[in-house]
């Protein structure tokens, strides 16, 4: 029917020619009658839409489609039915399709990256919107006159709430660019986007697929189980960071896999050569790429092993120090010492960091003697790029890290600012005060409140043997800003975060940690405009810190400010991939803003993050916490309850700890459970009444009589 309505009138469009024709219908370029405007009407298969409940939920999705609104997605107008044929209008694109351009074989790098970068940008807005496309491939990308990107078909995705490829449906989309996933006809998520945009990517490099074969079963099965050659075996003139970067997109199993395409587009556009210009400007040339490198902890070589503290500090000070500068990205503590037994290859290392290089070494220290050995090694090849043996008294140990990080800045052909210079210098002259910081940020790291205080009489006396220790300070405001956080909310926590924090930004206005603490400090000061002034310096200053952009968060959550803060949670979570808190928060915004196909994304990384953090440190009662509040969230209350057991079997007399058990119980409406743990987090310390009169999760408990008389016993009953 559809071949013979050629100069006939759709609803208001006149039909002028046949575009083409492919499995998912009839493509026709049209103009509508009422605006004069041409357009293209995409009429869908009959064996693409079933009758009743599919059929409904394609016009439900192209609805949804329709709302999207950027430059390198093809504006969807509307969707209408003619004699029972489902059509979506769509703006008409004057150019020709990516695969059309691929027939010559593959393209320019710079090229390519444009594309790409359009493309990248595209996904981005349609997965914060809640829509995964499912069928990203050369066909559905348009390339117009202009060279500009649009992304055809956002009519055919599937909102996240329902994206499932089942049996009944059949597998959808071109079968070679399919994720794993999609092809074994998994829930699907935003990552099997990724996937099919790396194997574009890919295409666009070599002129071919990553995975091919004679027949649908060949294919599908080199898409699960084979590893396709590298893109610079094809074409020589490749950069390693692009073999690195198609790799990660296209990694079979989903941890590995990028986790959104905003990460990927960084990676994009550090890609040596090339830098695709967003909305398809020009290609714009770098003087360098951004490099990037992991530090793994420095072994104890020491005869008694017992100087961890103080190799894990070395190792911590050189990241801290090397994330300072602009164009390197740096792995975070937290997943460069996920490898700390040495059992894995460097190289391997590197690969699963995402990382072109690895820094590791060696400490051996004897009274005032100290040898620390360092090399830098290039992940593709395993060779060394630089190493030094440092055999020196312990007060060099300041020039020892300073040389170290510079000597890496000179291998990787970066270069430092003024500003960048500045902060590698020493913190401190006081060997004596920095060996107290160093057992302190070694403390910090268990969320423990036995280890958060010993950390701050540490850092106490680090400031006392250093009183303008900056950093010292910075960890004293810290200290108290957790005390008073997670332990209590006891108000001398509050002021002495305050006042230490305060301190430290005079002393060290260039460091991005102080003013971090300054920004946590004002934040449970509830002074606002404060905390969000800090933290954003904190982070203009280099500082890719997660506490800066958790915080941050944190304060645009609590007020009402919600896409902001899920995008700092996102920063968060980005900064440390091995943080279970960042995506739990991540996952309320997501929640909250009514996505709640990304919050579930969200809260299965929380319990992945967090079981690889007991896994590591079995007391971690917190993380043990998180895990059960995620299990919660979707809707596995046999999880959630056993972690909570356990997290309260690991500290039984932790207020916080017992109180966020309360909330649990409270939400599973196991009102007399939540109502003895609450009791009990109340005896142990939790005294905060405003707290828990304002906390919803007391919804089902806030009229029993148990409730009533608590809050009349807290301090601050009875008061005007």
């Amino acid at each position: 029917m559809i071949a013979a309505m050629q100069g006939k009138i759709v609803s208001h469009y006149k039909l002028l020619e046949k575009l083409g024709e492919g499995g998912a219908g009839v493509v026709y370029a049209a103009e509508d009658v009422r605006l004069r405007r041409r357009v293209a009407l995409k009429f869908l298969a009959e064996r693409t839409v079933a009758s009743g409940e599919p059929k409904s939920r394609l016009v439900r999705e192209a609805q949804i489609a329709a709302s999207l609104d950027h430059p390198a997605i093809c504006t969807i107008y509307e969707i209408d039915e003619t004699d029972g044929q489902i059509f979506i209008a769509m703006a008409f694109v004057d150019g020709v399709s990516l695969k059309e351009k691929l027939r010559d074989g593959p393209l320019p790098i710079d090229e390519a990256l444009v594309i790409a970068a359009q493309v990248a940008e595209g996904l981005i807005a349609a997965h914060r919107r809640g829509i995964v496309h499912r069928d990203i491939k050369s066909a559905n990308i348009m390339i117009t006159t202009d060279g500009l990107v649009k992304i055809m078909d956002f009519g055919l995705a599937k909102f996240w709430e329902e994206a499932e490829v089942t049996r009944t449906e059949g597998i959808a989309g071109t079968v070679a660019y399919m994720s794993p996933e999609q092809a074994r006809g998994e829930p699907l998520d935003p990552r099997t986007d990724i996937w099919s945009f790396g194997v574009v990517l890919y295409e666009m490099l070599t002129g071919q697929l990553p995975f091919r074969g004679a027949n649908l079963p060949s294919v599908t099965h080199a898409i699960i189980y084979d590893t396709p050659p590298l893109p610079s075996s094809i074409n020589p003139e490749l950069p390693a960071t692009l073999d690195r970067l198609v790799t990660r997109a296209m990694a079979k199993p989903l941890a590995d896999r990028y986790g959104d395409v905003t990460e990927l587009l960084a990676d994009l556009r550090a890609t040596p050569d090339a830098l695709a210009a967003g909305r398809g400007g020009p290609v714009v040339r770098h003087r360098r790429a951004r490099r990037s490198i992991g530090v793994l902890p420095f072994d104890d070589m020491s005869r008694e092993r017992d100087q961890a503290y103080f190799c894990d500090g070395i190792a911590e000070e050189i990241i801290s120090g090397l994330a300072s500068v602009g164009d390197l990205r740096v792995a975070s503590r937290t997943s460069s010492f996920a490898f700390k037994d040495g059992s894995m290859d460097a190289r391997e290392i590197g690969r699963k960091l995402g990382v072109e290089t690895l820094l590791e070494g060696g400490v051996r220290k004897a009274g005032d003697r100290l040898r620390i050995s360092a090399q830098l090694i290039d992940v593709a090849s395993g060779y060394h790029l630089w190493s030094k043996q440092f055999d020196r008294q312990l007060e060099d140990l300041f020039a020892i890290q300073e040389e170290i990080a510079r000597s890496i800045v000179t291998a990787l052909e970066l270069e430092l600012t003024d500003q960048e210079a500045r902060r590698l210098e020493r913190a401190t002259s006081d060997i004596e005060a920095y060996e107290d910081y160093l057992r302190a940020r070694a403390l910090f790291h268990r969320p423990k409140r036995k280890n958060i205080e010993q950390a701050l009489e540490l850092y106490r006396q680090a400031a006392e043997r250093d009183p303008r220790f900056a950093r010292a300070h910075a960890g004293i405001a810290f200290s108290h800003a957790f005390l008073y956080l997670y332990f209590g909310r006891n108000p001398s926590d509050l002021e002495g975060a305050s006042d230490a924090s305060r301190l430290a930004v005079e002393l060290g206005p260039e460091l991005a940690e102080t003013h971090a603490a300054r920004g946590l400090a004002s934040l449970l000061g509830e002074d606002f405009s404060v905390a969000e002034k800090e933290f954003e310096t904190a982070l203009g200053l280099g500082g890719d810190l997660f506490d800066a952009y958790y915080f941050y968060g944190r304060a645009c959550l609590t007020q009402g400010k919600i896409e902001q803060a899920a995008h700092l949670f996102h920063e968060a979570g980005r900064v440390d991939p091995e943080s279970a808190q960042a995506p739990m928060m991540l996952g309320w915004a997501y929640k909250r803003l009514g996505l709640g196909a990304l919050a579930r994304v969200a809260y299965r990384r929380c319990i992945e993050n967090g079981t690889r953090l007991v896994e590591q440190y079995p007391d971690d009662a917190r993380a043990m916490y998180i895990i059960a509040t995620a299990s919660l969230e979707l809707g596995e209350k046999e999880s959630a309850i056993e972690w909570v057991e356990r997290s309260l079997a690991a500290e039984p007399d932790d207020p916080y700890i017992v109180y966020g058990v309360a909330c649990l119980y409270a939400l599973l409406d196991e009102k007399e459970r939540a109502l003895d743990h609450l009791e009990h987090a109340v005896r142990t310390g939790f005294q905060d009444r405003l707290w828990i009169e304002e906390d919803v999760d007391f919804d089902t408990i806030r009229d029993h009589p148990r409730f009533q008389r608590l809050i009349d016993q807290l301090p601050g009953s009875g008061e005007a």
